[in-house]
């Protein structure tokens, strides 16, 4: 079955989904968005220092992504807005990746497979790593969901029950570098942000409680996958893209329907 690229590309997308899905509703419920665009663009950077090394990629671009999420948690509050920041630091990290994927001489790189993604080119190495660091973002995620939400809705609660918000963060920002490292395959550094977000957002309108939305986020995520592939393949579009598109369409019908239902309409 795995010898089908077809098939390896939609466990990937699964796969991805699964990861993204719970850790985009904590993206969307504290207005992260930017914060994980920031992340991705480094990855950028991990993948050329990762080639000039001759080191795993994944392991490249989660150092490089974590490194970025760990500078702006503690540069955050130190007399900058953060959305400067963030902007400061992610079209920084993007550029110094790109000059320095192009000193690299006597390797051959596809930069548009890591910008958008190379998911039909997917081999069973790589489900293996994005199938592994979802389960690890997934396990963090189940591991630490209480403490997480209590952090999220309010911190002076969670200090009072005696949870370190800050520890709290550290958890999403790890879990943040491993979805990122794994889904560079799948929809690329410029498209990271999107699959975090989007399904969230479209979840956010059907779900009553957090642990739903994460539920119906993975669904999204996963239809946007396998319909975007799909799409990609009849069409002959980009299937990194197709695959946002396709979650970005949901997102809008589910959103009218939404609209439909509270005005009577």
């Amino acid at each position: 079955m795995l010898d089908d690229f077809m098939t390896r590309a939609m466990l990937a997308g699964v796969g991805v989904a699964l990861a993204a899905a719970p850790l985009g509703c904590f993206v969307v419920w504290r207005r992260m968005a930017y914060f994980g665009d920031a992340t991705a663009h480094a990855a950028i950077l991990g993948i050329a220092l990762a080639l000039a090394f001759e080191m795993s990629i994944f392991i490249g671009a989660m150092a490089v992504a974590l490194i970025m999420a760990l500078t702006v948690t503690f540069l955050s509050g130190r007399g900058y807005a953060m959305d400067t920041l963030l902007g400061v630091l992610a079209h920084s990290a993007l550029a110094f990746g790109l000059v320095a994927v192009s000193f690299l001489s006597g390797i051959r790189i596809d930069l548009m497979a890591y910008l958008f993604g190379d998911i039909l080119a997917v081999s069973r190495t790589d489900l293996v790593v994005i199938w592994g660091g979802a389960a690890l973002v997934v396990a963090l995620i189940l591991w630490r969901w209480s403490a997480l939400l209590t952090s999220t809705l309010n911190e002076e609660l969670a200090y009072a029950s005696g949870l370190n918000p800050k520890r709290e963060q550290l958890v999403l920002t790890i879990a943040l570098a491993i979805t990122v490292a794994v889904a560079i395959k799948v929809v690329g550094v410029l498209l990271i942000a999107a699959m975090l977000i989007i399904p969230a957002a479209a979840a956010r309108g059907l779900a009553r409680t957090p642990e739903a939305m994460a539920g119906i986020a993975a669904v999204i995520g996963a239809i946007s996958a396998i319909a975007g592939l799909q799409g990609a393949y009849i069409f002959d579009t980009p299937a990194g893209p197709s695959i946002v598109c396709v979650a970005a369409i949901l997102f809008t019908v589910l959103n009218l329907m939404g609209w439909r239902s509270r005005t009577g309409v």
